[in-house]
């Protein structure tokens, strides 16, 4: 099970800002994370992948 935090996510799609990266964790269409540590969310690996396939497909990693 691959996990990844907010700092991944922002590499994942293209190296875009913190805030950014909160605006669309916080969407309501974005996965639930996995955990809420105290060092912050976590998320599958896979299942912000499969949102960004569908969400941000240029971004897709084949």
């Amino acid at each position: 099970m691959e996990l990844v935090g907010a700092h991944e996510i922002r590499i994942m799609l293209g190296g875009i800002s913190k805030q950014r990266v909160y605006v669309i964790t916080s969407h309501r269409n974005f996965p639930e994370p996995v955990a809420d540590l105290m060092q912050g969310k976590v998320w599958l690996k896979a299942d912000v992948q499969a949102w960004i396939k569908q969400h941000r497909p240029e971004l897709a990693a084949d």
